[in-house]
């Protein structure tokens, strides 16, 4: 198990970092609350893009495009959408509806190897707190190509981060307050199928974000009690990292089936350490550093790992990574 000692730094003066990616040039491509981006370097230099304008999205999920710059899943508080930041900081919208109807606020975004984008809502419920129940189950998944957009998956318990298997070519997506690791097969047009529970989680635990790493498993960040948990491909839990409070987290868990939890759980820190872990993401030259996502915290955790990390779609799409050159050093 991973000791709050062994935790490293990352970063300094972030907004809400909920998304982290890495590239193979070591750069951090991290989500900016303030409308767009901060990159990282491997020497500490950052540099933030935000988008140009009056319009501010609020990226939760960002998504790195191979030809330069990013997606940004707009989590707004009553409007959704995806926008395209390109590295000068010009926004654009690329996803605003579908079947005719706007999408709500919109939780991550993904770009697969064959370029389609999957996106997800949590819930369509307004506020997006009403969604935080165990019995929500009106989130959906979206598949946008050059065909157009489309809904591929409903009746989703808070859906969350989705990541098609660079392997398998599976989806996987995590339903948040249904407290589920879901998988699908995924067909040549981009149809899920065979809808699989691969695992539900316990007392504590709220899937958030997932990453894959080299040996089959897949890496889950728990927001509230700040876990981090290996699922195996048998569905066997390992919890790897935990920093949270026993009487705060039982708190909460009694809200939760209470049908009563809320924002305020959400927007206060429960661990010494880490601040509502939300993302994972593996990086370094080895693919054995850990980097966590954060809704609350200013940087990034991260720690070294014994198992290697997959290498995502992303790994090699570089070339927004050259804005880091006019970065300043911290």
């Amino acid at each position: 198990m991973i000791t709050l000692d062994q935790l490293m730094s990352v970063g300094a003066g972030l907004a809400r970092p909920e998304c982290v990616l890495c590239t193979s040039d070591g750069v951090l491509h991290v989500a900016d609350w303030r409308g767009g981006v901060t990159l990282i370097a491997p020497d500490g230099r950052q540099r933030t893009i935000l988008a140009k304008g009056d319009f501010r999205p609020k990226p939760n999920g960002i998504a790195i495009l191979p030809e330069g710059g990013w997606l940004l899943a707009h989590l707004g508080d009553a409007d959704g959408g995806v926008y395209r930041l390109a590295p000068d900081g010009t926004l654009s919208p690329e996803l605003l509806e579908v079947d005719c109807a706007p999408l709500p606020p919109t939780n991550y975004v993904h770009i697969d190897g064959q370029r389609r984008v999957w996106v997800t809502v949590s819930t369509r419920r307004h506020p997006r707190s009403l969604g935080y129940r165990p019995d929500c189950s009106d989130g959906f998944i979206v598949l946008a190509e050059k065909s157009g957009a489309r809904i591929v998956a409903e009746g989703l318990g808070y859906t969350n981060e989705c990541l098609i298997h660079p392997v398998t070519g599976r989806l996987y997506v995590n339903e948040t307050f249904a407290r589920r690791l879901t998988r699908y097969d995924v067909d040549s047009d981009g149809t899920l199928s065979n809808r699989t529970t691969l695992t539900d989680f316990g007392p504590g635990t709220f899937p958030d974000g997932l990453t894959f790493d080299a040996e089959g498993g897949v890496w889950i960040t728990s927001i509230v009690s700040n876990r981090v948990v290996r699922v195996d491909a048998a569905g066997r839990q390992e919890i790897l990292l935990e920093d949270s409070r026993p009487d705060d987290l039982a708190d909460v868990e009694r809200a939760y089936l209470a049908g009563e939890m809320g924002r305020p759980h959400l927007n206060r820190t429960f661990g010494r350490r880490l601040r509502n872990v939300s993302s994972a993401a593996f990086g370094g030259v080895d693919l054995k550093t850990v980097y966590l996502g954060c809704l609350l915290g200013e940087d990034i955790a991260a720690f070294r790992s014994p198992i290697a990390g997959l290498k995502p779609f992303h790994w090699n799409w570089t070339k927004s990574s050259q804005e880091v050159s006019a970065c300043r050093r911290l």
